[in-house]
């Protein structure tokens, strides 16, 4: 019996060839934009402990907007992300994987948030620059600017504002942070001896995480407590964010008037 080979379309293995060459495209571009969007627009992050409770829970997976302060100041009350082991002395940056397998998993599982990123904090701000933070007043209450703030809102359940005492007044260019679950988040208070009083560097801030993406069953926005809209917060905020704008004025008013009394030649 004599059996014929079957004849295959000529273009059938380049088809192949095409759609393969086209996937690894395809992935390429996925993975730029992936990084793009990582670096510059949004970056997911992992919740690895509970310092954030009960705002955030280990193992929620959060967005965090690094755009967000290009176009408006870190405000009190917003919960940031940003580099721990640049921004705390005791805080050393750990090791990376050695092996080049795992530590590009290890990066990717970081880009994806699934993987909690080693040397990144999570707290809340609670004192921006030039503020006077000071815990505690007569009813055990942490102060910005001599007001109060009314913190059962966000604080973990039977938690105290601080059970240790601190008063600074926030350099240029810090933030006060503190996490939600007092007891045990190690934030500003316990690096008081630090540059800055334990405040950290604004330039080390990654962005504001605004949504929990994961789990689906606690999937929410993250808005600043309605404590920190109080109008003895914003005057102060106020007067300190448009510092620069006045003394442009301050300055920019007896120039012109100077300018207006000298004699100039015409030409």
């Amino acid at each position: 019996m004599v059996t014929k080979d079957v004849e295959r379309p000529a273009g059938e293995s380049g088809k192949k060839r095409s759609f393969w060459r086209e996937l690894l495209v395809m992935v390429a571009i996925a993975f730029l934009l992936a990084l793009l969007i990582k670096s510059f627009v949004v970056q997911a992050f992992y919740i690895p402990s509970e310092s954030m409770e009960n705002t955030l829970l280990t193992n929620d997976r959060v967005l965090v907007n690094k755009l967000v302060y290009r176009v408006r100041d870190i405000e009190r009350g917003d919960v940031v992300v940003f580099a721990g082991a640049d921004s705390w002395k005791e805080e050393a940056a750990p090791e990376g994987p050695s092996n080049p397998v795992t530590s590009s998993l290890h990066w990717a599982g970081t880009l994806l948030g699934v993987v909690p990123g080693e040397k990144d904090y999570i707290k809340r701000v609670i004192g921006v620059p030039g503020d006077t933070v000071k815990c505690c007043d007569a009813h055990h209450r942490v102060t910005v600017n001599g007001a109060p703030l009314s913190e059962e809102g966000y604080l973990h359940p039977g938690d105290v504002p601080s059970k240790t005492p601190f008063e600074i007044k926030v350099p240029l260019g810090r933030l006060w942070v503190m996490g939600d679950h007092r007891s045990v988040s190690y934030d500003s208070r316990f690096h008081q001896d630090d540059p800055g009083g334990g405040a950290i560097p604004e330039d080390e801030v990654i962005g504001r995480a605004f949504v929990i993406v994961w789990p689906f069953s606690r999937a929410t926005t993250l808005p600043i407590p309605e404590t920190f809209s109080q109008p003895a917060l914003r005057a102060a905020g106020a007067v300190g964010s448009a510092a620069p704008l006045l003394l442009g004025f301050a300055c920019a008013v007896p120039l012109a008037r100077l300018r207006h009394r000298l004699p100039f030649r015409r030409r």
